[in-house]
């Protein structure tokens, strides 16, 4: 598990939303574009609670058949063990996950008590408006009635969620757009180059929208603009 950041680096995260904090890890070319990010399914139930930036804790549940499995005190254990703020990533294990509610009202309180911002999950959630009124983030690809048989498997292990490995200890960032994995060695760095990138695309829209666009300068304006973008890279490497 990585050290803790110092709390500014999460406050400052918090400032920017993912798509261009998304745009601002690529310019120091620590992974592929296309990963590092989950899958459009793994849906913001609350857009309207903002960004939530934390460590993952670790989890895997399932919710068909009758199985005693872990206590969900094992779970509240390792949450405890990760650093602050925290945001549980859950796996759900079944063959056709979803079919039972992973988290609602009770886990909500009770992990929103234990430092938790919300969780991210692959499984499905219940009691939005309880959840909602404390704050507590869902991200979820379905809302269900019953919770079924749900029950902790695991814990503190790398779970696949929304088609990424997370691993205990890992920094998020989420919001109405989804859920974007910060690569740890380079987070403290993420706002100065969002703000970069945010200049260079604010001066080509603000060009667009003003009475002085002419179509014909387009590509010379958006060449403008990735050649800023080229600029910014290369101060980040």
């Amino acid at each position: 598990m990585s050290d803790a950041l110092d709390p500014s680096v999460l406050d400052a995260l918090k400032k920017y939303d993912a798509p261009t904090l998304s745009n601002a890890i690529e310019l120091f070319d620590v992974r592929p574009r296309d990963e590092g990010y989950m899958s459009h399914d793994i849906r913001c139930q609350f857009p309207d609670l903002g960004v939530m930036v934390g460590y993952a804790a670790t989890a895997t549940m399932r919710a068909r058949g009758a199985s005693e499995g872990y206590s969900p005190d094992a779970l509240a254990a390792h949450v405890q063990a990760v650093p602050g703020p925290r945001i549980v990533v859950v796996q759900d294990l079944d063959e056709r996950p979803a079919h039972g509610a992973l988290w609602g009202e009770v886990m909500a309180t009770t992990f929103t008590a234990l430092g938790c911002l919300g969780t991210v999950t692959d499984g499905s959630v219940r009691d939005l408006d309880e959840a909602h009124a404390i704050g507590f983030r869902f991200f979820a690809p379905a809302v269900t009635v019953s919770h079924g048989y749900a029950r902790v498997e695991g814990v503190g292990e790398p779970v696949r969620v929304g088609g990424i490995t997370v691993r205990p200890g890992d920094l998020l960032h989420a919001d109405k757009h989804g859920v974007l994995l910060i690569p740890h060695e380079i987070a403290a760095e993420l706002p100065a180059a969002a703000d970069r990138i945010i200049a260079a695309e604010q001066e080509l829209i603000g060009w667009i929208r003003s009475p002085e666009f002419d179509p014909e300068q387009l590509p010379e304006r958006r060449a403008t603009m990735k050649a800023a973008f080229t600029q910014a890279s290369e101060r980040s490497r």
